[in-house]
């Protein structure tokens, strides 16, 4: 489990990609402090498994699944990415639970200067709107953000410049693509009603029919 609060900015090295996967060597320096093969590492907010390391680095296989669903298939050789490793037992919960399964892609539409601020607007799909909510948590590229707009094809946060230089939000364009993951909570909520409305016989017409 990851918060969205970026230990720092790494570096893709190495990208050897096969007919549905890659593996990804990236350049890397506080996320290796205590690492271990095995171990997760959020890449751009996508968890990956440590499969080795050296001093100044770490290697991760991707699989097909992975890049199908991400924008991590667009990476290439200097790329940077946004990294955070997994947070143990004892840690801070500075963002929202961050699972590290990406929902799907989005867009930057906009970008805008709101005095310290700096607005991003993402288009995505209906899919994954449904489960934002304003002044909810979003995942975008293993970031935790506030959604401070939303319409029916698109939200909004505004980032304050500490978040914007410590991530890679600062090389952002329009027209660029960000990996999304969902709050959880909303997506849990919605299974479990769907799966009780399935296992029950009360229905609106029962409802009516007894006054409610």
């Amino acid at each position: 489990m990851f918060t969205g609060i970026i230990e720092e900015i790494g570096k893709i090295l190495t990208i050897r990609k096969r007919k549905d996967s890659a593996e990804l060597v990236v350049q890397a320096c506080t996320v290796l402090e205590d690492i271990h093969v095995g171990e997760s590492i959020a890449v751009n907010g996508v968890c990956l498994t440590v499969t080795s390391f050296s001093q100044s680095s770490f290697t991760a296989d991707v699989m097909h699944e992975t890049l199908s669903r991400s924008s991590l298939g667009n990476l290439h050789t200097g790329c940077s990415v946004n990294l955070e490793r997994a947070m143990p037992a004892n840690g801070r919960f500075g963002g929202h639970i961050v699972s590290g399964h990406i929902d799907g892609t989005g867009k930057v539409t906009a970008i805008a200067k709101d005095d310290n601020a700096i607005w991003y607007t993402i288009k995505t799909s209906p899919s994954i709107l449904k489960y934002i909510v304003e002044k909810g948590s979003i995942a975008m590229d293993g970031i935790s953000l506030t959604v401070a707009k939303l319409d029916t094809e698109s939200f909004s946060v505004s980032i304050i410049p500490h978040t914007d230089a410590q991530t890679i939000l600062s090389e952002k364009r329009v027209g660029d693509t960000v990996n999304l993951e969902n709050d959880c909570i909303g997506k849990y909520v919605e299974h479990l009603m769907s799966t009780a409305q399935a296992n029950t016989n009360i229905t609106a017409e029962f409802l009516e029919k007894y006054g409610f």
